[in-house]
């Protein structure tokens, strides 16, 4: 009764339209009264959940992607992806792909890769004579890449949600291949499809820009050699690295592409503030709503319940995959990291799965969630930067769904491709 009323009053609340944070932390409360716990207990554990040193580097990476973002950085990767594939049939498409995958080694968010891509290439891919839906679609699918690729803030959410027992920079490292791959399983499917509809080529850049160019998408491109490179060699941590990321972002921003307004800095720290309270306020209140399944014994419930059905790993990593890809759909992706992750560990350590790969999985999985309706925060910012109904994209998706969903089956059962990089460093 007790595992009805925690997860009832949270159904309910929801259901009622209380955003998911508040809603976590009502329901705590409300399970804590019936099962009387002190409520003292619960405002702990919240204050703990947000006392954490490695929860700096969301705010760091949040602010460091907004300010490239912003700043010119996608326009010139974009440039960049051109010299490459530009002159391809649907060459566009796929620099909208590549571009979407050396941006989400910056922004490490979906939503502002959807943003600053979409609003760059969506109008250029029209005017060379793509349907504006496919440009959305095709937009709003690569920004997936951003939340495997590092640096990524919710492989940190998701090291939290383990309770800090799997490292941020194996996971880091982790999320390299999975986005690769991913990437490469949309560049099959946009090659197919421009073969089959007979899109259009881009004229190719001249050859004496190609130096400009490279030289201008170089800086951003530093950055990821900051982050991973000073990771891999120990000279900071995943944290620190937020930090550098974070300066460098800025100096690169005001003092060499200088595109970027000294006025309008107040306008977008107050935008990352405002982020970056409402993610602390989610974990903070997850980790107590944690601390409530912990003591009601949910966690070892679903390791029997799941246990019952089939011990064989396989199958319980299919069963995951179904149930998340349902879940996701309803729900955002860090809210289901904090819920899901405390749940599934039990089980995964007792099968026998590596939880960075388990992490790999979750993130992929629900980061497909992030384009479907009817909660799909990266799907309404695409339609909105792209000017086209949520009805007409939906409609066209099911060809990037097939891709996407390959994608996921190969990181799920071959672990290797998330563990052979960290393995690196064990």
């Amino acid at each position: 009764m007790d595992v009805l009323v925690l997860l009832g009053s949270f159904a309910v609340l929801c259901a009622l339209g209380v955003p998911v944070a508040y809603a976590l932390g009502l329901s705590a409360l409300i399970g804590a009264l019936y099962i009387d716990i002190p409520l003292e207990a619960v405002m702990i554990k919240i204050s703990d959940g947000t006392d954490d040193f490695v929860l700096l580097a969301i705010p760091f990476f949040v602010l460091a992607g907004g300010i490239m973002a912003e700043g010119g950085m996608a326009a010139r990767l974009v440039m960049l992806a051109k010299v490459f594939f530009g002159v391809i049939r649907g060459g566009l498409a796929l620099v909208n792909v590549l571009a979407s995958s050396l941006f989400g080694c910056i922004s490490g968010s979906s939503v502002a890769d959807t943003s600053a891509i979409g609003s760059v290439m969506i109008p250029q891919m029209v005017k060379q004579g793509y349907t504006r839906v496919f440009a959305t679609n095709v937009t709003i699918c690569g920004s997936v890449q951003a939340l495997l690729i590092p640096p990524s803030h919710n492989a940190v959410i998701y090291s939290v949600a383990a309770g800090g027992t799997i490292s941020v920079a194996h996971l880091f490292l982790a999320g390299v291949f999975p986005g690769l791959i991913f990437g490469l399983c949309l560049v099959g499917l946009v090659l197919w499809t421009a073969h089959k509809r007979n899109m259009p080529k881009s004229e190719p850049v001249p050859l004496k820009h190609i130096p400009r160019i490279v030289l201008e998408a170089l800086w951003g491109l530093i950055t990821i050699v900051i982050i991973i490179g000073g990771i891999l060699s120990g000279v900071f941590t995943p944290t620190e690295s937020a930090a550098v990321a974070c300066v460098y972002a800025f100096l690169v921003t005001f003092f060499v592409y200088r595109d970027y307004k000294w006025r309008d800095l107040p306008h977008l720290v107050h935008r990352v503030v405002k982020t970056v309270a409402m993610v602390m306020m989610l974990i903070g209140f997850s980790v107590a709503f944690g601390y409530m399944m912990a003591l009601m014994q949910i966690p070892a419930k679903v390791t029997a319940f799941f246990l019952s059905i089939s011990e064989n790993k396989y199958v319980f990593l299919l069963l995951v995959n179904i149930l998340l890809l349902a879940l996701g759909t309803f729900m955002d992706l860090a809210p289901m990291l904090l819920i899901c992750t405390p749940i599934f560990l039990p089980v995964i350590l007792k099968l026998g799965i590596d939880p960075v790969h388990f992490g790999m999985i979750m993130i992929l999985n629900l980061g497909i969630g992030l384009i479907t309706p009817p909660v799909g925060p990266t799907l309404f910012v695409g339609c909105a930067v792209g000017k086209v109904s949520i009805e007409q994209v939906s409609k066209e998706l099911w060809p990037f769904y097939s891709a996407m969903c390959i994608a996921l089956l190969l990181v799920t059962y071959i672990p290797a491709i998330s563990l052979w990089l960290p393995g690196l460093m064990r």
